[in-house]
């Protein structure tokens, strides 16, 4: 029996291209209000624009890089239609787009580069092994009415905080945490799509009344293979951090690494900041 998250990565095939149907489950808005009062899950579409682009096209190299730009709000009425198209394909690397529509609406764009490792030597300078799983507090996680309605397909445990709602307030907006999917799949390429989006915006911690925003554009480098080794148990560690906020604009980035300190891939996502309601 398929997990919810597979459920909702499923694309079906049909003559206008690969159709998901989103669920609100995976709805952005807290699970204290119905689905419709957040949009869907920015981690999840990119995962799907990845996918659709993967199976579309018949890929088989791995994920290296994808780019997704967010250009108009999708819905959970109607299925989300994804288009890939390959731009060049080679042996060793190929170069793929997606468009994903509802109706007569793009909602997503996206690109993405897939590719084959070759023989040769690997420089990749490992950072210090995160700290360990079991000596972090397992209450360390989020929950509580304002809980994203995806969040509760994953499991986290905090290094420190949760500090959303001011808890960074001057200091660095950094958060540090283990994450899995909810349902011990082992990590993937389509896992790590979700995870690295599946956090409140690092912004968030600076302000005791966070500002709306939304994102604009979000960009992955995958860098290794998240094997059963590194990632056990589907396990690994991430840090969201705050680049930059101002003049209308929020730039944020993450990276991941295994069990071993081995990174796994790298995050950096563009927010428009909504002005305030009077």
């Amino acid at each position: 029996m398929s997990s919810a998250i597979e459920k909702a990565l499923s694309l079906t095939a049909g003559e206008a291209g690969l159709a998901a149907q989103l669920d609100g489950d995976f709805s952005n808005g807290p699970v204290s209000q119905p689905p419709e009062a957040g949009l869907p899950f920015g981690g999840l579409l990119a995962a799907l624009c990845a996918r659709a682009m993967r199976q579309g096209l018949g890929l088989t190299g791995p994920l290296r890089s994808l780019s997704v730009q967010y250009l108009s709000m999708a819905a959970y009425d109607m299925p989300l239609v994804f288009r890939p198209r390959l731009l060049r394909g080679g042996r060793s690397v190929a170069y793929a787009t997606v468009e994903a529509w509802q109706g007569e609406r793009i909602t997503h764009h996206g690109q993405a580069t897939f590719g084959a490792d070759v023989a040769g030597e690997r420089l990749a300078p490992s950072s210090a092994p995160p700290p360990p799983l079991d000596s972090l507090d397992p209450a360390r996680t989020l929950g509580g009415p304002m809980l994203p309605r995806f969040a509760r397909h994953v499991e986290y445990r905090f290094e420190t905080g949760p500090h959303i709602l001011g808890g960074n307030v001057g200091r660095a907006p950094v958060e540090r945490m283990w994450m899995r999917l909810g349902d011990n799949r082992p990590l993937d390429a389509d896992g790590l799509c979700y995870l690295l989006d599946a956090i409140y915006p690092p912004s968030w911690t600076a302000f005791r009344e966070p500002p709306v925003m939304t994102s604009v554009d979000l960009r992955y480098d995958l860098l290794g293979e998240p094997t059963p080794e590194i990632a056990p148990d589907g396990w690994a560690f991430f840090e969201f951090r705050l680049l930059d906020h101002g003049g209308g604009w929020a730039v944020d980035e993450a990276a991941c690494w295994g069990a071993d300190g081995q990174p796994l891939a790298v995050a950096r996502q563009r927010r428009k900041v909504l002005p305030a309601r009077s």
